[in-house]
């Protein structure tokens, strides 16, 4: 395994960060994609780089489903299907943002301040890779946008001005994602992983699943 240290994690991340923008397009060409569940096992920089993909993976699914769900020429079985499909994909999607904190703190852990004090971000590295995986999906649909001949050129120049606007808060994010590990190796804040516990998938505490049990 390779050695983990403050610079390996930070140029994982930033290298993982690069594969969700190029990745978008490879994976409208039909570029080969994650199939399955991630192993349990997954550890480490590769470990790490592989669930930020695999949760990137999950949104470019969900988005998808998302635009095909508004449609309105076709029945109800349709949008049922996409509902149920948006609901299984966004349980893996956070499933998978705390895989990735897991994964990260448990490499950062050892190599922390001890007496760090009780702080902590607003949100974790995870969901703010998995911010990223959405801007990354809105900076390649808006520039699809600029692409249509379909349409006047107040609505090119305007998708393109949001583009510009999209790339910023990208960057911004990114920044501030590193900024944060660099925060935790200072001790400044301490990392940790906030399980979302998402009910309305479980039978056992949905009530409209268990109480209609027959």
């Amino acid at each position: 395994m390779a050695d983990i240290t403050h610079d390996s994690i930070m140029n994982t991340i930033r290298d993982a960060v690069a594969h969700q923008i190029r990745s978008v397009m490879d994976w409208h060409y039909g570029e080969p994609v994650y199939e399955g569940d991630p192993a349990e096992d997954l550890v480490g920089l590769q470990g790490l780089r592989e669930l930020v993909a695999r949760q990137h993976w999950a949104n470019f699914q969900l988005w998808h489903v998302e635009d095909r769900a508004r449609r309105k020429d076709v029945d109800a079985q349709v949008i049922a299907d996409c509902k149920y499909a948006i609901d299984k994909l966004n349980q893996k999607r956070n499933d998978l943002i705390e895989r990735v904190d897991a994964c990260l703190n448990a490499m950062m852990g050892p190599l922390l301040p001890a007496e760090a004090p009780e702080r902590y971000n607003t949100e974790t590295v995870g969901a703010a890779l998995d911010r990223l995986s959405i801007q990354a999906l809105k900076i390649y649909h808006m520039k699809e946008q600029c692409a249509r001949k379909d349409v006047d050129d107040e609505h090119i120049q305007q998708c393109d001005d949001k583009v510009g606007v999209l790339k910023r808060q990208h960057n911004d994010l990114e920044r501030a994602i590193l900024e944060l590990i660099d925060e935790y190796f200072a001790g400044t804040k301490k990392p940790k992983v906030y399980f979302q516990f998402k009910m309305y998938n479980d039978p056992k505490l949905n009530p409209e699943l268990y109480g209609n049990k027959k």
